[in-house]
């Protein structure tokens, strides 16, 4: 018998409506304002009723949320690793709710789980790593969580069975890397504590010299080396720490080197900028997320390794009431953090469809030329200070004289645009990053032209940092 039509009340058939929406008031208001949070949960309705609502009024409430939340993907929005979208990605992550298949067994996911270990296969085969092993995760930082794992568990005999000792096992890591590393040390039981920050070039690159004197000074203390956690695209600076020498490093002390390139992994798919992450293939591990440069929607993140068979030899649990068909090659939750997993990967594999090669190819390229726009333009304003020089699609500056947070609060108060701001040698300084290939050039200058008559409102500040 058919499938009895949808009718009105079904929310689904709403979708469209709702999706025309939210993208007209993308383009109508591409930084939406920012709600007083207590006035919010009363304003918009947020808690939780006793007694259910009716459809109509809860898909207006729903509508009210998202018309209120932050827009991302627009013209206006420059805070974060990620910005705009790739239309076939949404489309895709769309489908892949309405599909809502888990990717623990192929008996659950199907064809999903080909196509997800296809990706995992692409990205391997880019980073160097053919023949080596993978999964997705949610989220750079818990790449770097796996990574971490993986790296403890094979430098510590027994250490998934009999526990981590902990206390004296140490992870070294740039001053400019991001915090999951320490947050991770802390979950891992490794201790933050025992995160040791190697000092970092002016423009952000771990110093390989200054790893090795850490290394031997802390062995010589009674210290482990435990691993080397390098970074292909920090935060605020985009820089791209030396993986080659940094390899040779941890080949010498007999050492797992992690490469963190969540935000600077696609640097691989553009020949013009691969050498960025020069001696990939020797590291051991590799966080990369298509969340950021990709465009694909957020989360989407896969953590690699050189070696085969090391998830599934440190992740994988008998489970006979959910694994009990097919080859483990086929049940990827034999090799993942989680149980019940959202499928990440279709919207990628769609975009990179779609795109191919080429298309993220040009996709990359268009970043950084967009980032080369807008540094040309800081560097040739008198009332601009350029803060470090950039290696990627990230451009740190102040403006002569003048608080960067405060500029950035006040673009943000009047709906000009979200900026972020970090720190940089000792100074904030307001933090451009060119992640989104849709945006114009004339659309940089005016952001640009907003940043200074903003700060021209705003009474004289000093940027430096009190220590």
């Amino acid at each position: 018998m058919p499938a009895a039509p949808k009718t009105s009340t079904d929310p689904l058939t709403h979708a469209q409506e709702l999706l025309d929406r939210l993208l007209q008031s993308e383009i109508d208001h591409p930084v939406r304002p920012t709600l007083d949070p207590k006035k919010a949960v009363s304003d918009l309705g947020l808690a939780i009723p006793e007694r259910g609502l009716p459809m109509d009024e809860t898909l207006q409430r729903l509508k009210d949320v998202v018309l209120a939340t932050p827009a991302t993907t627009g013209s206006g929005f420059f805070n974060q690793l990620f910005g705009g979208r790739e239309p076939v990605a949404v489309l895709a992550d769309i489908l892949a709710a309405v599909c809502n298949t888990s990717m623990y067994t192929y008996k659950a996911a199907g064809v999903q789980v080909l196509l997800e270990q296809i990706l995992l296969d692409k990205m391997k085969d880019l980073a160097g790593f053919a023949g080596g092993d993978g999964l997705f995760t949610p989220g750079g930082s818990l790449s770097n969580m796996a990574a971490m794992i993986i790296a403890r568990n094979e430098a510590i005999e027994n250490s998934r069975e009999t526990g981590f000792p902990g206390g004296n096992h140490v992870v070294y890591t740039s001053a400019e890397s991001h915090y999951s590393v320490r947050k991770n040390a802390g979950l891992l039981g490794i201790g933050r504590g025992n995160v040791h920050k190697v000092a970092a070039d002016r423009v952000g690159r771990m110093i390989p010299e200054e790893l090795d004197k850490a290394i031997v000074k802390d062995t010589a203390d009674g210290l482990h080396p435990l691993m080397i956690i390098s970074t292909s695209g920090t935060t605020v600076m985009g820089a791209f720490d030396p993986i080659r020498p940094l390899a040779e490093v941890a080949k010498k002390h007999n050492t797992w080197l992690h490469v963190d390139g969540a935000f600077g992994g696609s640097a691989l798919l553009s020949e013009q900028f691969k050498p960025l992450m020069d001696g990939i293939e020797l590291a051991d591990s590799l966080t990369w997320d298509a969340h950021k440069m990709m465009g694909v929607p957020l989360i989407c993140s896969v953590m690699l390794t050189r070696e085969p068979g090391l998830t599934g030899k440190h992740f994988d649990e008998t489970a006979t009431y959910l694994f009990q068909q097919d080859e483990d090659m086929l049940n990827p939750g034999t090799r993942s953090l989680q149980c019940g997993r959202r499928n990440d990967a279709l919207k990628l594999w769609a975009a990179w469809q779609h795109l191919g090669d080429d298309g993220y190819r040009d996709r990359v390229n268009r970043q950084f030329e967009l980032s080369r726009h807008f540094l040309a333009r800081v560097e040739e304003d008198p009332d601009l200070t350029l803060s470090c020089d950039p290696q990627w699609v990230n451009i740190c500056f102040e403006v002569t004289g003048k608080p960067s947070d405060q500029i950035c609060d006040e673009l943000d108060r009047r709906q000009l645009a979200k900026l972020g701001w970090g720190i940089v040698h000792g100074r904030r300084v307001i933090r451009m990053v060119c992640v989104n290939p849709a945006q114009t050039e004339a659309e940089l200058d005016a952001l640009l032209a907003n940043v200074k008559d903003v700060a021209e409102t705003l009474p004289d500040g000093d940027n430096s940092v009190q220590s």
